[in-house]
């Protein structure tokens, strides 16, 4: 199960996200991702309450990032250990803006 919660203000966008990221879930953080996209200049992720991601949410966020590099920036915050191990295994700690 994931939660997500949107915060909007001007041409930013942060997305709390709470559970697990897989298979299941993707697809779901996939059509909010696309429905807020146009127009924004900065996409931030707030990861504290994620406590797992699947090579499916990896393919969502690296989707995003492409977008995101052709109109502005995007972050991903508040990484726990078991997700930045993912990050730095599956090399998208080097493809990604984490704080």
């Amino acid at each position: 199960m994931l939660n997500v919660t949107k915060t909007i203000e001007n041409n930013m966008a942060k997305l709390a996200l709470e559970g697990r990221l897989d298979t299941v879930t993707a697809p779901e953080l996939e059509s909010v991702i696309k429905e807020i996209l146009p127009g924004l200049t900065e996409l931030i992720f707030d990861f504290e309450n994620l406590e797992y991601i699947s090579s499916a949410g990896l393919r969502v966020l690296l989707s995003a990032q492409k977008t995101m590099n052709g109109q502005g920036s995007m972050k991903i915050r508040n990484v726990g250990e078991t997700i930045m191990e993912v990050f730095e295994v599956t090399g998208f700690s080097d493809i990604l803006t984490i704080e």
